[in-house]
């Protein structure tokens, strides 16, 4: 028999979000676990989609993106953050926030590159470095409060260092970047040229009146950084894999050589839609009420069991602490969950290299108000 050899990623496997769903569907447990809405989104926006598929916009976009909608990021981008981009030169619609990190990713790091990264952190990051010969560098954030040591990212940059990239909000702990984060980073990349990756698909779900600090708010990291966002997380509709990158020109005009062989363009009728849709501010600056109500439903729910919940200020999952139901790992207790008491989650080992295991787990709380109450219920008896 012939000896094939083995792809670039011979040592990854299927992504725990599709192992947990899967475990979930088997044994008709409610899924907590992977991050998608189970409600439909607004019926608006629908209506868009279907009226620009019958007016005959069912044919390519252009390369970087419809106009009209990088004319609407543009502007919710300059609103929001006060920071300015070209609409034409400067934001490319991508085919999800995924696809925008991996072509960012693709296009600036080469072997030996080193890249730093903050777990717990999103599966796509580590692998797509490595694919591209990059080294990743990590600093573990850890339980309960998650915060950045920045003396000690301080350490892990040197010479080779290209990249860092950013989640904030953060998935899955739900911390966001405060004021004195952002100081620190800016000392740390001062008088350097390294690149700052800054996923931000959840944006606008943080919660308490606190602020999101986008990266393009800062003059001194805005011209290094390439900006990720996430219409599937913005509106609802994870399944359409919209989303944007927003990066100074001379940095997009790189990023575009590698998209157009990626992915090329993206669903024209649904850019038109979301285009018509984001004219109405209120259907994205209400998010962070809409989603408050339903992490305070759960924490609620939660308060009179033996979880310990941790904090949560922004994205749309809770971390639950369960040191005081089992002393079983977390992936172990996951699978308990969802075999036994009939709700899937996420283990927080998942994000870490090491496997880091902390008796943490991760719940989607993007749900109906239905799917939160059958999951309460079930988690009480714990």
């Amino acid at each position: 028999m012939i000896q094939l050899p083995l792809s670039k990623l011979s040592n990854v496997g299927t992504t725990i979000f599709s192992q947990m769903t899967q475990l979930a569907n088997e044994n008709e447990a409610i899924n907590l676990s992977q991050g998608f809405p189970d409600f439909m989104p607004d019926s608006e926006l629908l209506d868009h989609v279907d009226h620009f598929i019958k007016k005959g916009f069912n044919q390519y976009a252009p390369m970087g993106g419809m106009i009209g909608l990088k004319e609407e990021i543009a502007g919710k981008i300059e609103n929001s953050h006060q920071a300015v981009y070209h609409p034409d030169s400067e934001i490319t619609v991508t085919a999800g926030g995924t696809q925008a990190i991996f072509t960012a990713i693709a296009t600036f790091v080469k072997k030996e590159d080193e890249v730093i990264i903050f777990e717990p952190a999103y599966d796509c990051y580590e692998p797509t470095v490595e694919l591209f010969g990059g080294i990743v560098k990590r600093f573990e954030m850890k339980a309960p409060d998650y915060e950045i040591d920045w003396n000690v990212v301080k350490s892990l940059v040197s010479e080779k260092t290209k990249m860092i990239i950013l989640n904030n909000p953060n998935n899955p702990s739900g911390k966001i970047l405060k004021e004195h984060d952002i100081q620190e980073l800016i000392k740390i990349v001062e008088g350097t040229s390294i690149l700052i990756l800054s996923d931000e698909v959840y944006e606008n779900i943080v919660f308490d009146g606190k602020q999101h600090l986008s990266i393009c708010k800062y003059p001194e990291l805005k011209n290094r950084s390439l900006l990720v966002a996430s219409f599937g997380k913005l509106f609802h509709v994870t399944g359409w894999k919209i989303g944007y990158c927003a990066a100074p020109k001379y940095l997009t005009d790189e990023f575009r050589k590698i998209h157009q062989f990626n992915v090329f363009s993206v669903n024209t009728p649904m850019q038109l839609a979301l285009a018509e849709y984001m004219k109405n501010q209120d259907h994205y600056n209400q998010l962070n009420q809409f989603f408050q109500e339903k992490r305070d439903f759960l924490r609620q729910g939660l308060a009179n069991t033996s979880f310990e919940l941790l904090d949560c200020e922004g994205t749309y999952f809770q971390a639950l602490k369960y040191d005081n139901i089992s002393d079983k790992n977390d992936l172990d207790f996951a699978h308990e969950l969802t075999i036994n008491h009939k709700v899937a989650s996420v283990p927080f080992s998942s994000f870490y290299k090491n496997k880091l295991n902390e008796n943490v787990i991760r719940l989607c709380f993007a749900k109906k108000q239905e799917t939160l109450e059958r999951a309460l219920e079930n988690l009480s008896k714990l």
